[in-house]
């Protein structure tokens, strides 16, 4: 495949096996749908009982405990609390941080030109990435906040019924600050950890295939490839889950009635620094680590089913 453009000048959007034109783009945005809104619907449990675990950490030690309080309180319903605002806020968030990624990442390497490019990796995986989760988070926010109200409401007090909560969460916005009260610290936990997944996913690939696995990339089967997509996505969400995660517990200690109207600073400080660096910690580890191994391979698997190849390499 030739790296220039039709009018012979170097071009980004030539670098793969097939031209990043309108088409490319929007198959990543529903490949980004599919690998987000799955992933993050799927592990709704765990999801309830880590944000229960920063908010009210008394009651709820540890995650197999605070699992069997759940569903002992609530039934088996109780763990699955907040499934419809997850799965819609991170399929538009999955659409704009996988499918802009991809056009930030191609705008950026032509605005740098073909020497900077190869020079500044990295440092476009990064801006790339920041970029696109601007916009990503956006679109996840009020649904972020609905699903965090839903998950960490004592039982009877918030509605659970999707259209229900997201129908109070309206009429209570002076107080819940809807549908963008959560942004700042949404963008804050989330633009570092979108960085880290996509810079530590791209290093890490990039290792594998120039390390271990030395052929040409293309002399290896899929199902070779998609385990590379898979390993290294697990390994890059271990990284991502701990910078993240004293911003993640304050977002979901945002939603604990006693902190309301309180600001981002007060909640920080009065929590400490020790308990939102390790509170919840080890959860969201296994969680965010086997969430992005199985988000990037699925992200793959479609880009491959598509015939645009896998992400990354050498």
């Amino acid at each position: 495949m030739s790296h220039l453009a039709p009018t012979g000048k170097w071009d980004a959007r030539y670098l793969g096996p097939v031209p990043h034109d309108s088409s490319y783009y929007a198959k990543c945005m529903l490949g980004g749908v599919l690998a987000c809104g799955i992933t993050h619907a799927g592990i709704t449990p765990l999801d309830v009982a880590k944000c229960n675990m920063q908010v009210n950490p008394a009651k709820y030690k540890g995650l197999t405990s605070g699992l069997a309080t759940l569903i002992r309180e609530e039934g088996q319903t109780g763990i699955w609390k907040g499934f419809g605002p997850t799965f819609v806020g991170y399929s538009l968030q999955g659409m704009f941080k996988y499918g802009l990624y991809e056009v930030f990442k191609d705008q950026y390497m032509n605005l740098a030109g073909e020497e900077l490019s190869n020079k500044y990796k990295p440092a476009i995986w990064l801006a790339g990435s920041a970029s696109a989760e601007v916009f990503a988070d956006i679109a996840l926010c009020p649904l972020e906040m609905t699903k965090v109200k839903i998950q960490t409401s004592p039982s009877g007090t918030f509605p659970t019924a999707f259209g229900a909560a997201l129908a109070e969460m309206s009429k209570t916005k002076a107080e819940t600050r809807y549908p963008f009260g959560s942004l700042v610290p949404l963008w804050s936990r989330q633009i570092p950890y979108t960085m880290a997944k996509f810079f530590f996913f791209e290093k890490i690939v990039q290792v594998f295939y120039t390390r271990v696995f030395t052929e040409p990339k293309e002399s290896y089967a899929k199902t070779t490839q998609l385990g590379i997509t898979f390993a290294s996505g697990y390994l890059a969400g271990v990284v991502c889950a701990i910078v993240s995660h004293p911003a993640d517990s304050v977002v979901s200690l945002m939603g604990k009635p006693a902190n309301k109207g309180k600001s981002i600073g007060t909640i920080a400080s009065e929590t400490g620094f020790a308990a939102l660096a390790t509170k919840g910690l080890g959860t969201r580890v296994l969680m965010i680590g086997t969430l992005t191994g199985f988000q990037w391979w699925i992200y793959d698997s479609f880009k491959a089913s598509m015939g645009l190849g896998t992400t990354g390499g050498k």
